[in-house]
């Protein structure tokens, strides 16, 4: 059971947070691992994901499922809301994008194992989906099928 001791200090719960400028700005926060002695997976999906073209500053749109199975720590689910809201105004490339939020939940939750599938709606008719993982998913902890089916247009 989680108390009020183990999640002292966190700055975004139960109060009214601006949106973060940038990903840089933005607070990414974590919490103890309620069962550290199980293993399982926790699944964040993110299907409204926006950011910027760094060239020409048009939207980007995508689709994001981050799954990962905890160690001693889990993500602070309304900072990491804020944290991918903060690419809304962020100029950056999908590939960039998708890497930088794999690598900085790694950096923060040092996780048993975490995969990032990064499903981006076409930019000049070409979609570009990014995939990544930490290596092989931990046996015996069942990790559904992201259930993203690759682009297909109107077809």
């Amino acid at each position: 059971m989680t108390t009020k001791t183990q999640v002292k200090g966190l700055t975004q719960p139960g109060r009214s947070t601006p949106m973060p400028a940038s990903p840089d700005e933005a607070v990414l926060e974590r919490v103890p691992n309620p069962h550290p002695g199980q293993a399982y997976c926790i699944r964040f999906v993110a299907p409204e994901f926006t950011s910027l073209c760094p060239l020409t500053g048009q939207p980007d749109f995508a689709h994001i499922v981050m799954d990962y199975v905890p160690r001693r720590w889990i993500v602070e689910s309304k900072s990491l809301k804020q944290y991918l809201a903060s690419f809304r105004n962020h100029g950056s490339f999908h590939e960039a994008c998708s890497m930088d939020i794999a690598l900085r939940l790694k950096a923060l939750l040092t996780p048993r194992w975490l995969r990032i599938g990064a499903y981006w709606y076409p930019r000049g008719g070409i979609p570009i989906d990014v995939f990544w993982q930490t290596g092989p998913a931990p046996k015996g902890v069942w990790v559904p099928e992201q259930g993203v089916p690759g682009y297909r247009g109107r077809g």
